[in-house]
């Protein structure tokens, strides 16, 4: 069976929309969630694929993110082994930085509603043409930029890059595919969260755009599957049980 890792980063932020279709396609996932001290894998062990979650805060705050590290590391085998990464909002940040992009501390909330604009770059990829021309929720903290020789795949309305490919197995999207009217919810009431000031806004947005948004969650899906080849099930070491006799 096809089994995913999940990187979670707060309790608000999970796959969402996406879990559905990943159990449409037979996909099981498990989560990993280091912000309660869970330790990371060190290898891509029993794992076809590698997704990182959304967060609440920069990635450059190694103190209140201090798996950060572990966490680039974990990516850097994913990527090795030639298994699809893919990042979104806080997670794109961590692979772009794994990637030798540069982060930043500021701006501390990057949250908006935009239309997501396809580049040449993005001219022959699955993604960018499912996206291309569809109002997206972007929702992240800090910034970073695209390694060098990297080009987006998608923009914003200010030109802004939203989704890059950082090798063939490898994708980033600063826009939030996954995300729930409900999740924005639970970042409102999420403890020692600083919620963007204008999350009322959004969230009153995606009550709006919900039906848009599962169309446009069920494009991303669809496009990763194809150009990941995330039906595809890796080889995986297997799990040996040892009995000790004496």
């Amino acid at each position: 069976m096809k089994r995913f890792a999940v990187v979670q980063h707060t309790y608000s932020e999970f796959l969402g929309l996406i879990e559905n279709q990943l159990e449409k396609r037979d996909i099981g996932f498990h989560y990993l969630r280091p912000f309660v001290d869970q330790q990371l894998p060190g290898s891509v062990g029993q794992f076809d694929a590698l997704f990182l979650l959304g967060g609440k805060s920069p990635t450059t705050d190694r103190r209140a993110a201090p798996w950060v590290d572990d966490e680039i590391a974990l990516v850097s085998a994913f990527r090795k082994a030639q298994r699809p990464v893919v990042g979104i909002g806080f997670g794109a940040l961590v692979a772009v930085e794994q990637a030798g992009g540069k982060a930043y501390a500021e701006p501390f909330h990057q949250a908006y509603w935009t239309v997501a604009h396809n580049t040449m770059a993005g001219a022959d990829d699955a993604l960018a043409q499912a996206v291309d021309g569809r109002r997206v929720l972007v929702l992240y903290n800090g910034s970073a930029d695209l390694p060098a020789g990297t080009e987006p795949l998608l923009v914003d309305d200010e030109g802004r890059w939203l989704a890059a490919r950082l090798d063939a197995l490898t994708y980033v999207l600063l826009f939030r595919p996954e995300v729930k009217p409900g999740m924005l919810e639970d970042i409102v009431m999420e403890a020692k969260r600083i919620a963007p000031p204008n999350i009322g806004v959004l969230l009153s947005e995606a009550r709006t755009q919900w039906a848009d948004m599962q169309v446009t969650t069920d494009r991303v899906v669809v496009a990763l599957v194809r150009e990941l080849n995330l039906m595809t099930e890796r080889h995986k070491m297997p799990v040996f049980s040892i009995n000790v006799s004496e």
